[in-house]
């Protein structure tokens, strides 16, 4: 059986990494998706880590080497029996026994800290919303479902301000695609636009020949070693129709996944949805079923490929059972 793609989206606390994950689980199915939190490897629990003035952010808070080893069990097609931490009181639960499936996807605060943990991932991917708007996220998740207070939350985020920049930042430089939701020229809160930073280290999809050049369009700036891609969060339903189309089209042997719908978001206990994280979702998406493509037809690595891989167009009949 080949071995499962995997998937790692690193960032600080509130950052949207299980926002933006969760409707990648949906296409993909439940069911072919090991969705996988790196921060039940915390090394203290909550009232320890207030004992000796750590933070969970700072790296020796975590067992990264037994991390570490379950990925390489899980990406081996092997079984793990994996911590659990429960946030809504900051102590451990009992450990839950794991199987990989198909796809694996890894979030947490320092999943790629280190070269070994990168090493595990087909795709390494790091949330960079500005601080302004990650802190208020923070603050409307942490006190409508763990039971702080603002005070609370603002004091903390105050705490770990220096363990931020020192270790879950710099995991950006390491990143194959950095996302960054911000304001754009709309107050709505719905109509973040959304800036990505593709990087070479991955073979990406061509979207020159799609891209406009207005501000409410999807547009691409050309850098050294990186492709930046504007999804304004004003672009019309109609425009973003076509790029859902295009980016289809360039992935159509897993067009059988078309069965869900991507962008949707919570605030407290309203369903919101978004054009710009469904076409960013989308990105991410591509990358999954290509590499799973990829190692379906013995291929070691989408990394491996000197452009974006055909031989999945070729062998369209190869994919609906390796890809779900």
């Amino acid at each position: 059986m080949p071995r499962p793609i995997m998937l790692s989206i690193a960032g600080d606390s509130g950052s949207g990494k299980t926002t933006i994950t969760r409707g990648v689980v949906r296409v993909l199915g439940d069911d072919k998706v090991t969705h996988f939190c790196a921060d039940d490897y915390h090394r203290y629990d909550r009232r320890q880590r207030a004992e000796r003035g750590i933070t969970p952010l700072d790296p020796e808070c975590n067992y990264l080497d037994v991390l570490t080893n379950d990925l390489r069990h899980l990406r081996q097609n092997e079984a793990i029996l994996k911590p659990v931490y429960l946030h809504a009181d900051g102590t451990f639960g009992p450990p839950v026994y794991l199987v990989p499936a198909r796809f694996v996807v890894a979030e947490g605060l320092l999943v790629n800290h280190t070269a070994a943990l990168r090493e595990m991932f087909d795709i390494c991917v790091y949330l960079n919303p500005p601080e302004d708007l990650r802190r208020r996220w923070k603050v409307s998740r942490d006190c409508s479902r763990r039971g702080y207070s603002t005070d609370q939350v603002l004091r903390e985020l105050d705490q770990r301000e220096r363990d931020s920049e020192a270790y879950i930042r710099p995991q950006r430089h390491h990143a194959d695609i950095v996302v960054s939701f911000m304001p754009g020229t709309s107050t709505d809160p719905d109509q973040l636009d959304a800036h990505l930073f593709l990087r070479d280290t991955l073979p990406h999809p061509d979207l020159t020949g799609v891209a406009g050049t207005g501000d409410g369009d999807l547009t691409l700036t050309e850098h050294r070693t990186e492709l930046e891609v504007r999804i304004p969060g004003t672009i019309t339903a109609a425009r973003a129709l076509e790029l859902d189309e295009a980016i289809w089209d360039r992935m159509h042997f897993a067009s059988h996944l078309r069965t869900q719908r991507l962008g949707e978001f919570t605030v407290g206990s309203d369903l919101h949805r978004s054009d710009a994280l469904a076409l960013t979702q989308l990105l991410l998406l591509y990358h999954l079923v290509t590499a799973r493509a990829v190692i379906a037809l013995g291929g070691q690595s989408a990394r491996a490929a000197t452009g974006p891989p055909t031989a999945p167009t070729a062998v369209p009949a190869a994919l609906p059972a390796a890809s779900g």
